[in-house]
């Protein structure tokens, strides 16, 4: 089975946006771990040592691997990664092997024989 873990790392306020546009491109599921706290280029500012930076998610997309890069450009476009700063960040990661797929499996199938 030929796979990819897509990871989005995004402010919470743009996340159900993030998931429907990758629904859309052709993931089948995602798994959202809520409220993490990421630091990019410039630290973010306190005051009276309350941090002012917004909650983020990081979301986790397992996608056929002839989808993977066609999910990865829709969130990039759908968050503005490109385009605004601190807006987030997505990279994919090749999987070797999964389980626990059963509901979502003829879907991911058909798109990996769909791959050109």
């Amino acid at each position: 089975m030929q796979m990819k873990l897509i990871v989005a790392l995004v402010p919470n306020d743009r996340t159900a946006r993030i998931i429907d546009a990758a629904r859309e491109a052709g993931a089948t599921g995602a798994t959202v771990i809520t409220s993490v706290r990421g630091e990019g280029l410039k630290p973010q500012k306190t005051f009276l040592g309350l941090e002012l930076t917004s909650m983020r998610d990081v979301l986790l997309f397992l996608v056929a691997e002839a989808r993977a890069r066609e999910i990865l450009e829709r969130i990039r476009d759908v968050g503005e990664f490109d385009t605004e700063p601190g807006a987030g960040v997505a990279f994919q990661i090749a999987i070797e092997d999964a389980v626990g797929l059963r509901t979502q499996l003829p879907t991911i199938m058909k798109a990996i024989e769909e791959q050109p």
